[in-house]
């Protein structure tokens, strides 16, 4: 008897992790039949049958295994969908190969399977840190001098480095360590962010090594750090799908130090593994409308640090003012007609305002502390300090 509880217990708990799909969820529109074309993502895919992506593991009847290491789809496989039983499932029919007899012999090139989210937009940060220790760069080589004494560096130029070992190889990315990654909810500090510079090879080694610049997105300095190239980029085969848990993160950062972007932007999560995320997780993106619409912008773009403030001549009217919020009326107390409240004590009542949701991202990349994401789809600008939580 005890062990049937049990049993019935386990059984439970599977089919509450897998809710399954209904007519509901379909987006409109959606083909009983769909042949994979190349080009495709996974993601697109799911798109064509659902209005919610992420539900695409309940159309499947996926366990959590499969959710990992889903079966591979292929260009010319043909996806149809099953209205026949009473829950919804998807299908996969993989294309027949048919045997000829050619004139020429030839051994065509394996086909690549359908990524999940589009692998220009991620293949670049598959490779890199991204998310470092305070002090993790401190032992890595680094680039002592560079040639003709050049201020910064670039793609061709020559640079000096010293702590580089036979053994390390001759392919190097530059590094430099960039801002905290701060949650501010806790404040606490969850890493550095690694700011990629460019891609190296060794030219001649020695105690000090020379190295030549093969690319440089950024500028590069003396004193900025190597670390060993990666020789394979593993792109991982996952399922998009909403985490098991509860989620609340904050988006903390914007690749290339932006305070807003848009779609197919790449952000940084406050909650990493630790927090249960995992990649494939896709969460959605609110805003917090009341908070400050410019609480992050201290101070003004011109001003006593711009670029032209000249010291020498205090005249200069250059004044770095903190920005002010913009949560007042534009005329008036409250609006246009404000002036006809002379008494001063008239406003508009100021309720709090629920968080608007208007966008969702897709994690790609786990650390312990925090994790990358790339933007899906966004309705208005991504802001940093956004909050990401369960779709």
């Amino acid at each position: 008897m005890g062990k049937s509880i049990i049993s019935l217990i386990i059984l439970c708990s599977w089919v509450a992790a897998a809710p399954a799909a209904t007519t509901a969820d379909l987006a409109e529109g959606a083909p009983d039949r769909y042949v994979v074309v190349p080009g495709d993502t996974l993601w697109g895919i799911a798109s064509r049958f659902l209005k919610d992506p992420w539900k695409w593991s309940e159309l499947w009847k996926m366990n959590q295994e499969q959710i990992r290491n889903p079966n591979r789809i292929y260009p010319g496989d043909v996806i149809v969908l099953d209205r026949s039983a009473q829950e919804l499932r998807i299908k996969l029919l993989k294309t027949k190969t048919v045997k000829l007899s050619p004139q020429v012999r030839s051994s065509p090139l394996a086909p690549e399977p359908v990524p999940t989210i589009p692998t220009a937009h991620i293949e670049p940060f598959l490779s890199k840190p991204l998310v470092i220790a305070q002090n993790q760069l401190a032992s890595a080589p680094r680039i002592v001098r560079t040639q003709e004494s050049r201020v910064a560096l670039g793609a061709g130029n020559i640079a000096y480095v010293q702590g580089i070992t036979k053994d390390q190889g001759l392919y190097w990315h530059l590094f430099r360590t960039g801002s905290a990654l701060v949650d501010p909810d806790t404040k606490e500090t969850l890493g550095y962010e690694a700011t990629f510079l460019g891609e190296a090879k060794v030219i001649r080694q020695g105690d000090v090594s020379t190295i030549e610049i093969v690319k440089s997105p950024l500028e590069i300095y003396a004193g900025d750090y190597l670390l060993p190239a990666p020789r394979e980029v593993a792109l991982d085969s996952y399922v998009p799908r909403a985490p098991t848990k509860r989620v609340d993160a904050r988006i903390i950062a914007a690749y290339g130090g932006l305070y807003e972007v848009g779609s197919t932007a790449i952000v940084a999560l406050s909650k990493g593994a630790r927090d249960g995320l995992e990649v494939g997780h896709v969460l959605a993106i609110h805003r917090n409308l009341n908070a400050a619409t410019n609480q992050l912008r201290e101070s003004s773009l011109w001003g006593r640090t711009g670029l032209i403030y000249d010291a020498k001549n205090p005249k200069t009217r250059y004044v770095n003012e903190p920005l002010v919020t913009r949560d007042s009326p534009i005329y008036g107390r409250v609006g246009p007609f404000g002036y006809q409240y002379k008494d001063g004590q008239t406003s508009l009542p100021t309720p709090p305002l629920p968080d608007e949701r208007y966008g969702l991202l897709m994690v790609f990349r786990v650390f312990d502390r925090a994790s990358y994401a790339l933007i899906m789809n966004a309705e208005r600008q991504v802001n940093v300090l956004d909050i990401a939580t369960n779709p």
